[in-house]
């Protein structure tokens, strides 16, 4: 079942600076999730770390409702968490978005958290997506594992 988390991010409130090619690279990821493009969205991850990074949240949210789930999630429900359904873009109405948005867009929403990491968050809230840069270049290495609805507001210039 895929997961929907609603929270609004505020372009305005972010601070922006990303590194080169992580608001790029965030933005395909954007696209393809409101496309509902599978290949271009894996892509743009790294399904290794997407899982250890979901098992590990999921692993103690369910510690804090005194559940114990040897291994933690199944590989398959992992799965279902790290899809382009489990992403859903709305504009600042709530209305699902029917235009990607743009670098410029993106950029405003990434706050970077050092060289290497860059985070897409609502204003001083924990990164909802985060991004890191390998050999390949950057992609998504981490997401909140709840549902995520992410409202981006229009540019205004």
């Amino acid at each position: 079942m895929p997961l929907l988390a609603a929270l609004a991010l505020v372009l305005s409130a972010c601070g922006g600076g990303a590194p080169k090619g992580a608001a790029e690279a965030a933005t395909r990821l954007l696209t393809a999730a409101m496309n509902d493009d599978q290949a271009a969205f894996e892509a743009e991850i790294d399904r290794a770390a997407l899982r250890d990074d979901v098992r590990r949240q999921v692993t103690a949210m369910a510690k804090t409702k005194a559940l114990d789930v040897e291994g933690g999630p199944s590989e398959f429900a992992l799965d279902r968490m790290i899809s382009p359904e489990a992403i859903r873009l709305v504009d600042a109405q709530g209305r699902r978005r029917t235009e990607a948005p743009a670098p410029d867009e993106v950029r405003r929403m990434l706050k970077p958290l050092g060289e290497r990491k860059v985070c897409l968050r609502q204003g001083g809230s924990d990164c909802l997506l985060t991004f890191g840069k390998g050999k390949d270049g950057w992609r998504l290495v981490g997401m909140q594992a709840r549902d995520m609805t992410i409202q981006v507001a229009e540019a205004r210039f």
